[in-house]
């Protein structure tokens, strides 16, 4: 067997399988200048609920789907539009009146295209906020999965009106890599305007082919490969790349598919051999197939590294960041050279070499400790703190390499 015969078989066999599936589709498939497409919404509502319906092999519970849609502050610039006001959604605050005006149009919109299969849906608004705290996770975590018992389908946005810049997502390609962890998921689909990923960046190569898949998306370089945002999103390739290389590391897939393409995600399916293909289509072997991690990490170590923000940061010599980056170990006194804020045993601290960073993990000591004793020994570090001190800076379980 081949290694493209090894992948191909590798995805017909996760669409077959997966329990639980994200569902992320962005501001330039589902808008247009009138604001929402109510064919588009239409068409994806009716591909949905054929994936929820489709039984999952060994399994007696149907399939789970959380759609995460954008296209909330669109379509409040079109509802506005529509009553002779042009507002520009430039700043923070418009952009989040904007959302105001069109998150309500926006879920109405898709209830409506479900309510015709059959599929009840749920309202979900999240900041970075509800997801940082362990208690406020779990919480979310069991709420998730009741509506999905219930088999109602929860259609999730980030909560822009009320969110502050430090309580953002940033965009919901990153949202929906956060929801795969929440929710258990077993893979992602992302649904954009491009038809996949490019082989090279679209403003140096226009005529760059489409990747049918990636092997290792954490190895790519992604500013080099990618190009801007969309005109109406916030996203573009970049970050559905890097939600990508987050959902890869829980060992989540993630299927990168052109949402306007009709029927597209029931033609992938069909193509991979998953369900027959739609009356008056063939099938559609397109997209970009973004495999998972080898090596996933655990789903604990995933949420301490991006449900929270860094209280500080340590800057690490040349032979700690080789450790961590290619030894898999932990951070050490020696390696430490500089401490910057002022956080207190047990934070999450980002770590850097060279002023890049290598990643975050939890500090077995505060930033004054931490400098009292950066750069010594471990005999060193007793004499200044006792006995009672820690070997580690950060221990390796408690250590997460960047997704960036």
């Amino acid at each position: 067997m081949t290694h493209v015969d090894d992948w191909r078989e590798e995805r017909a066999r996760i669409l077959a399988q997966a329990r639980v599936v994200v569902v992320k589709v962005g501001s330039a498939v589902l808008t247009d200048a009138q604001g929402l497409n109510a064919a588009v919404l239409t068409g994806l509502a009716a591909q949905l609920a054929a994936l929820r319906a489709l039984p999952v092999p060994g399994q007696t519970e149907p399939r789970r789907v959380v759609l995460v849609s954008s296209g909330a502050v669109a379509a409040g610039r079109a509802a506005l539009a529509a009553h002779g006001q042009t507002v520009e959604t430039v700043g923070l605050a418009a952009r989040q009146a904007a959302a105001a005006v069109g998150q309500g149009q926006l879920v109405r919109a898709w209830d409506k295209a479900f309510y015709v299969h059959g599929v009840p849906t749920a309202q979900v608004l999240l900041t970075r906020d509800d997801l940082r705290a362990r208690q406020r996770f779990l919480n979310a975590s069991n709420t998730f999965a009741e509506l999905l018992h219930w088999g109602v389908l929860p259609v999730v946005n980030e909560n822009d009106t009320v969110s502050v810049s430090e309580l953002k997502f940033g965009d919901n390609d990153c949202l929906a890599s956060l929801l795969a962890n929440l929710t258990g998921a077993d893979l992602c689909i992302n649904l954009t305007s491009s038809p996949g990923v490019l082989a090279a960046n679209p403003e140096r190569n226009p005529h760059a082919p489409v990747l049918e898949r990636i092997d290792d998306v954490a190895a790519l370089d992604l500013a080099q490969l990618c190009g801007g945002k969309t005109s109406v999103g916030t996203g573009g390739m970049y970050s559905k790349l890097l939600g990508a290389r987050r959902a890869a590391q829980i060992g989540v897939p993630t299927y990168i598919l052109p949402g306007r393409e009709p029927q597209v995600i029931s033609r992938a399916l069909a193509a991979a051999g998953v369900c027959p293909t739609p009356a008056g289509y063939d099938p559609l072997a397109c997209g970009t197939w973004v495999r998972a991690g080898r090596q996933p990490i655990p789903r604990r170590k995933f949420w301490l590294a991006y449900q929270s923000d860094p209280a500080g940061s340590v800057q690490v010599d040349a032979g700690a960041a080789r450790a961590l980056r290619q030894q898999g170990g932990s951070l050490l006194p020696g390696g430490v050279h500089g401490v910057e804020g002022s956080f207190q045993q047990g934070a999450l601290v980002r770590v850097l070499h060279q002023g890049r960073s290598l990643g975050v993990g939890l500090s077995n000591y505060s930033a004054a400790d931490l400098k009292k004793i950066m750069g010594l020994k471990r005999h060193e570090v007793a004499a200044i703190l006792g006995d009672a001190h820690y070997p580690e800076v950060i221990h390796r379980d408690n250590f997460l390499l960047d997704a960036v």
